[in-house]
């Protein structure tokens, strides 16, 4: 990587300076956004509502950590403890409120898994997401050309819509979905969607976080969210039988060690995305980090072997999904060069 790609705004902030770095960014946060359910996938009869709270801390502390690193630099006012001192307590406001927001979109998305199953909730939650949130973002923080970005968002949708359609050729995945099913998942994406813009205007309002400042608050809104939302869930599971901290406290210390990775995987995309939405604008930088659920077909298809004798129809949806993917990611790249 060429060192004029990342610069610091005073010393050492560690922050993009040209599209093709940010781009690096986002799409890792891609990756890691896709890719920290494996380590939920690694528990065995683990509840998901327990390996939760690992997960929640395993994202405050990686932010915190990348602030006091990455993100911190001593004579600037763009350093995260400096920022701190500066920032409009609105914007800290909304930072934590994005991240509650967030915390029980995802909480949703997976019982909307549960409940209805991969071919159903992803297309339904995620594509509801993509629109909402990179529309509001984009009506606040206008960065890029829209029509080059609405054809991305619009192919992004496309292929989580293959998503659900190479999964539901599996021959497992059957199931009578409900209307509850259904809502939840609706719901989870409006959430899902929604905490963009309060990311957005945290960004860019008044004296503003930097991105750094607004990963540490948004995560701490995640897992303060927790300590209401996650324990209510906990005694009234939308899916299965309530769950008491006994199972918590009596787990395996490596289904512990998951969900603190998990948390860090998640933490790190999230703090990247970010960091690269200083640049690009949110709407870019969110459209391309939603797609992670490609990054999770791909583990299903190369690790997980879910696709393992599929019919030639699965894996032709498959194949649309991936092209249709390679395309939102190219039509978004250059929404923001012909701006």
């Amino acid at each position: 990587m060429p060192q004029g790609n990342f610069a610091a705004k005073g010393e050492r902030m560690f922050v993009p300076l040209t599209f093709g770095a940010a781009l690096l960014m986002m799409v890792t946060s891609t990756v890691c956004w896709g890719s920290w359910a494996n380590t939920y996938k690694l528990t065995r009869n683990y509840r998901f509502e327990l390996f939760y709270w690992d997960y929640a801390l395993g994202i405050v502390l990686t932010s915190l950590v990348l602030a006091l690193t990455l993100g911190s630099t001593p004579h600037s006012s763009a350093s995260f403890l400096n920022n701190l001192r500066s920032a409009d307590g609105s914007n800290i406001a909304l930072a934590l409120v994005g991240g509650a927001i967030f915390n029980i979109a995802n909480l949703l998305l997976v019982a909307g898994i549960e409940l209805a199953g991969l071919a159903i909730a992803f297309p339904l939650s995620i594509g509801i997401a993509l629109v909402v949130g990179v529309v509001m973002s984009y009506g606040l923080q206008p960065k890029g050309s829209p029509a080059l970005l609405a054809a991305g968002v619009a192919l992004a949708i496309a292929a989580v819509v293959l998503i659900g359609k190479a999964y539901g050729q599996l021959p497992s995945s059957g199931r009578a979905v409900s209307r509850k099913s259904i809502v939840i998942c609706i719901v989870s994406g409006v959430l899902m969607g929604s905490f963009a813009p309060f990311v957005t205007r945290a960004l860019t309002a008044g004296h503003a976080l930097s991105p750094y400042s607004i990963s540490v608050f948004f995560t701490a809104g995640a897992l303060l969210c927790c300590l209401v939302v996650n324990v209510y869930l906990m005694r009234r599971p939308l899916s299965g039988e309530p769950v008491g901290f006994a199972g918590y406290f009596s787990a395996r210390p490596s289904y512990h060690t998951l969900g603190l990775l998990g948390g860090a995987v998640w933490g790190l995309g999230t703090v990247f995305n970010f960091v690269a939405a200083s640049l690009t604008g949110v709407a870019i930088s969110y459209a391309i980090g939603q797609a992670a659920p490609m990054v999770a077909a791909l583990w299903g298809v190369f690790v997980w072997k879910e696709f393992a004798g599929a019919n030639m129809k699965a894996k032709a949806y498959l194949a649309a999904m991936f092209v249709s993917y390679v395309l939102a990611l190219t039509a978004i790249s250059y929404a923001y060069q012909a701006a």
